[in-house]
């Protein structure tokens, strides 16, 4: 708690701070006195002055994305990241930009100084002196800022609290650099763990993500854009990316509407219907063989005209090319860039060369194969989310605001936090965990152990980088601790020979985890398995310690290793979080959000699958490895007094549900209660039960606490046979428990 109150008065603080930075004032401001130049004048009305004034050419351009630092600076440390000393260069922009201003710049990673000048100068050479914008990246943490765990990590602690501050910070962090959107996060529902990119998500529940997702957006939007320290959010990859045929990335999708509306979408509606999330990216995939950004079903009946988006929707690199090189549904790229603008995309993402996409949409208008109706929607939704940023009104960045928020004492708290509280312990058999801070002798073991993992998105020099090794070092000084990476197994077997007990840092890495590194196996990478069973095979007392990016098939570690600690990628502070896990000064209470599978061959596996899918196989039980929802504790809870309260008929009201939890050891800690649900008897056929609530608690030993959850009815809805929502009356069942095989249940009759 101390460290929420940190963090909260450090927002006090900087948000007093102007945005507005005088010395970068443009000499004159260009249309002074015109409608869109009235900051007291409504968005959409300085919307259409704005784009009543422009013409085709500046129209299409704002519709567009520049790279940044290989362009525009004189020096970059790679492709995509200016140094910090780099000079903005005018002579370049010019060559690239123009004099028709530009729509989003991507890839600069500026400081405030860099962002300043940049801006500056597009907004002295543009007719209209219309603001860029500047997009990065901030899945777990702003360039070389504050490192926070990976977003998997983030969901396992069940605490949307946590997710809004966690948006809250890396806005925070972004936007005292001139970064007006960072892409993320990412709800789609990890379903594929083959897929490399599952640690980017949120898990396989729609409903799980959909509140860890909204939190997040919260976060990072807060309750105005045009501050000192909020940014654009953009949920990603809309919609469905996660469960690509196979497991790899980019590949289609095969979905139903049904399931598209039940599931898929599920997990973004809340960030934009309730989180009202500014922007999107579009998915490189088809579903059903609809290429994501040539489908106006998606991204205008469903996102516009049902949920409401007033923001604007970004291709995914290269997507719209995809269209015409990959799927085939355009004949050139003029075809596709066209045919994306029409399907609802608004800006493309390193498409096609700017020219060739600018000249494509200018042509589609004279030739009346892009109405400008579509055109003006497109422009209109980019400019509105720059009004909404405050950009034409106070375009700059202080760059006092950097000291302030850059890696600030409550962001690292936060982070810290948010490691012990994704801590999820798998086994503990005979109580061999925590183990005693009076060991003597430890061995540390493995090419997981030495280093900080952080998966991808983030460099792993960033930050305090604290591996297992160190924090074990750090926590228990007096012990003999001796380390080896575990390449030769034989000298690793003599390292566990001598210890009193071995700790095996396990797992993945970028490069096989991570964008693009899909797998076709899910067992311990590289010699991981060999070396795990010979340590264990030494009869000394073996904690695994995993961080991997997804779910792995470890059968056998499961039935042999005594205890098993999944860490996944826990950030900066994540060996701290470790060893205080494993010496018991952290209580760990993470909770799996992705079933652990046996095999790959159980695949698709995700608890809420529907009734007809059988798990039986000749050479296995079907049982997951571990469930959904799943995570022991050093102490013990009790369920009890399941009670359900059904709505007033015709009330329209929530079903309550209450429940007791005790906590039955002798050490205080958290729980994650969980609230599952199911129409006994439905018109279409509905998963075995789907999560509807959950609660993150705190007791003490002994301590009861009484847990109330109000689940809408919007939430029992079904997409029916009619293809319409209904709430259906008849018997439903609940469960409530500490995961998704919860066993306490109650059934209620329910009459709308």
């Amino acid at each position: 708690m101390a460290a929420r109150c940190i963090f909260f008065l450090f927002f006090g603080l900087i948000s007093s701070v102007s945005l507005v930075f005088a010395q970068s004032q443009p000499s004159a401001i260009p249309g002074q006195g015109a409608v869109y130049r009235q900051s007291n004048a409504p968005i959409e009305k300085r919307l259409d002055d704005l784009i009543g004034r422009m013409t085709l050419e500046e129209k299409v351009r704002q519709l567009d994305l520049y790279a940044g630092a290989k362009d525009i600076v004189d020096k970059h440390t790679d492709d995509t990241h200016a140094s910090a000393d780099a000079v903005f260069l005018p002579a370049k922009a010019q060559s690239v930009w123009g004099n028709l201003g530009v729509g989003g710049i991507h890839d600069l990673y500026p400081t405030p100084e860099q962002a300043n000048a940049a801006q500056k100068w597009v907004i002295e050479h543009n007719r209209l002196g219309i603001p860029a914008m500047f997009i990065e990246e901030g899945l777990h943490g702003y360039n070389t800022g504050t490192v926070f765990p990976a977003p998997i990590n983030l969901a396992a602690t069940w605490n949307p609290e946590i997710a809004e501050q966690t948006g809250a910070a890396i806005a925070s962090e972004a936007r005292a650099n001139g970064v007006d959107m960072i892409l993320g996060p990412v709800l789609d529902l990890a379903r594929e763990p083959r897929w490399g990119r599952i640690e980017e998500d949120f898990g396989e529940d729609p409903y799980l993500t959909g509140q860890l997702g909204l939190a997040y957006v919260r976060g990072a939007q807060g309750e105005s854009l045009s501050t000192d320290h909020t940014v654009v959010a953009e949920p990603k990859h809309f919609a469905g990316h996660g469960s690509p045929e196979g497991g790899t990335n980019t590949s289609p999708v095969h979905i139903g509407e049904r399931e598209l509306r039940s599931v898929m979408l599920k997990s973004f509606e809340p960030a934009f219907r309730e989180g009202h999330a500014m922007a999107t990216m579009a998915a490189y995939h088809e579903i059903d063989g609809i290429p994501v950004t040539a489908d106006p079903f998606l991204l205008r009946t469903i996102l516009r005209d049902e949920w409401g988006f007033q923001g604007f929707v970004l291709s995914d690199l290269g997507a719209i090319q995809r269209l015409y090189k990959v799927h085939h549904v355009a004949a050139s790229p003029k075809d596709a860039s066209c045919m994306a603008i029409r399907s609802g995309v608004d800006m493309q993402f390193y498409d096609f060369d700017h020219k060739v996409f600018q000249q494509a949409l200018i042509d589609c208008v004279h030739e009346g194969s892009l109405s400008q109706a579509d055109l003006d929607r497109a422009v209109r939704s980019v400019l509105r989310v720059k009004f909404a940023l405050g950009l034409f009104d106070h375009p700059y960045v202080d760059p006092s605001l950097d000291a302030r928020a850059y890696r600030s004492p409550a962001h690292l708290a936060l982070s810290l936090e948010s490691a012990r509280e994704s801590m999820t312990l798998l086994k503990n058999e005979g109580h061999l965990l925590p183990l005693s801070k009076t060991v003597q002798r430890i061995a540390v073991i493995g090419p997981n152990a030495n280093v900080a993992r952080y998966g991808d998105y983030e460099k792993e020099e960033n930050g305090e980088h604290i591996s297992l090794l160190a924090g074990i070092k750090t926590l228990v000084p007096q012990a003999k601790i001796t380390f080896d990476a575990g390449k030769d197994i034989s000298a690793a077997v003599a390292e566990a020979k001598d210890a009193d007990v071995v700790i095996l840092g396990l797992g993945e890495w970028q490069g096989i985890s991570g964008e693009s590194f899909d797998r076709s196996r899910l067992d311990l990478p590289e010699n991981q398995e060999p070396l795990l069973e010979a340590v264990v095979a030494t009869g000394k007392p073996v904690v695994l310690v995993l961080e991997n990016g997804r779910p792995l098939t470890i059968d056998w570690a499961k039935q042999q290793v005594p205890a098993i600690l999944e860490a996944w990628y826990p950030g900066e502070f994540g060996g701290r979080a470790i060893a205080e896990t494993l010496f018991g000064e952290n209580n760990p209470a993470g909770r799996l959000t992705i079933t652990f599978p046996e095999s790959v061959g159980q695949l698709p596996m995700f608890y809420n699958s529907h009734p007809s899918r059988t798990y039986k196989y000749v050479d296995n039980d079907g049982k997951a490895l571990f469930p959904f929802g799943f995570g022991l504790s050093y102490t013990t809870f009790r369920y009890d007094h399941l009670a359900v309260q059904p709505p007033v008929p015709g009330s329209g009201g929530n079903v309550k549900v209450t429940v007791d939890v005790t906590n039955t050891g002798g050490r205080e800690g958290d729980e994650v209660a969980q609230i599952y649900l199911r129409e006994d008897v439905s018109s279409v056929e509905t998963p075995r039960s789907s999560l509807k609530g959950f609660s993150r608690i705190h007791l003490k030993p002994q301590e009861t606490k009484t847990v109330v959850f109000r689940i809408p009815q919007v939430q029992l809805a079904v997409w029916n046979v009619e293809k319409k929502w209904a709430v259906e009356p008849g018997n439903y069942t609940v469960w409530t428990g500490g995961s998704s095989e919860a066993s306490l249940s109650e059934r209620f009759l329910l009459r709308p």
